[in-house]
């Protein structure tokens, strides 16, 4: 099993690598610093002066591969592509445009992302399967049609509809909890309700949807049928073996999940002023900050890619068989 994990954590690195690369072509050779430096100046007319100043307050000014005037190792190090992209896997990332470090502003805000990430996770995972097992076993009924009704319902409508009567109703109307904003503290479980809540329930139709069909697929396989013939009733059917059996599709699906664990909801986050990764995200692209984003598509890709290596080691705990492969 050691020789599988590491073989797959060899494979996630060239994927890491690719990623980084695609980064520096998409941020500096399709979008040169020059081109970056006029749409932060926001001037129709920009002076090649007010340029040149902005791209050496941020590091631009360099060749973006190759520095041939430079000596020695410089001629590497010291450009764009060593400074701006190769540090990134060191967790460098940097300054923002306003003069703070994106790092530390990573850590202070990685703790409100998780706060609200977490529960959605567990809560929308659990009610997602709880809904599907249910619906599986009513199937073929009156009640199976009208879940699926509504799971289609639920999935065609928008999230800022939930996010917007979400406010308006519980807020607004009931003032059960506050509309936007995060307290300290036990206080800050009232801000986080409403927005756990509509992550959930916004998320809901489509799982619950996607698992009903992975649990009627393994419902139809022989050895769920040669369990019911030897009189085992349908509760531990579904929960000691179609459940147990579909844990792999359902650990592909969780991992999608895990790089928002740290980077948060964008919308989420921003309807609610939470002060979270998510909105940082959002802040920074309306404010053409660069450097934020570049660390933000950065350390998602980091985040997939763990997430996929850690299914992997999933894998090997319910299925015997991808030990030995």
């Amino acid at each position: 099993m050691l020789t599988y994990l590491i073989r797959r954590f060899l494979y996630a690195l060239p994927i890491l690598i690719g990623v980084n690369l695609l980064t520096f072509v998409l941020f500096f050779v399709v979008n040169t610093p020059d081109d970056m430096a006029r749409m932060q100046l926001g001037a129709k007319r920009v002076t090649p002066e007010a340029i040149e100043k902005w791209k050496v307050e941020r590091g631009y000014d360099k060749p973006l591969l190759w520095n041939a005037p430079a000596p020695g190792t410089d001629k590497v190090t010291n450009t764009i592509f060593f400074e701006k992209s190769l540090s990134m896997f060191a967790f460098e990332f940097g300054q923002a445009d306003d003069g703070r470090d994106i790092l530390n502003e990573i850590r202070t805000r990685m703790g409100p992302s998780l706060a609200i990430a977490i529960p959605v996770f567990i809560l929308g995972l659990w009610s997602a399967i709880s809904f599907a097992l249910l619906l599986v076993f009513f199937r073929a009924t009156y009640l199976d049609f009208a879940g699926v009704v509504l799971c289609v319902a639920m999935m065609s409508i928008s999230s800022l509809f939930y996010i917007i009567g979400g406010q308006w109703l519980i807020s607004k109307v009931w003032h059960l909890v506050p509309i936007s904003g995060l307290g300290s503290g036990l206080d800050a479980t009232r801000f986080l309700i409403l927005p756990v809540v509509i992550s959930v329930i916004g998320g809901l139709g489509g799982a619950a949807r996607w698992y009903r069909t992975i649990f009627l697929e393994e419902s139809n396989r022989d050895y769920v049928r040669t369990a019911r013939a030897k009189g085992l009733s349908e509760l531990a059917v579904l929960f000691r073996h179609v459940l147990k059996n579909a844990m792999i599709p359902i650990l592909t699906g969780v991992v999608v999940v895990i790089p928002s664990l740290f980077l948060g909801s964008l919308l989420i986050e921003s309807f609610f002023g939470i002060p979270g990764l998510g909105s940082y995200t959002i802040d920074a692209i309306n404010a053409q900050d660069f450097a934020v984003v570049r660390a933000m598509v950065f350390i998602g890709s980091v985040l997939y890619i763990v997430g996929l290596w850690l299914t992997d080691i999933s894998y090997t705990l319910v299925d015997p068989r991808i030990r030995l492969s």
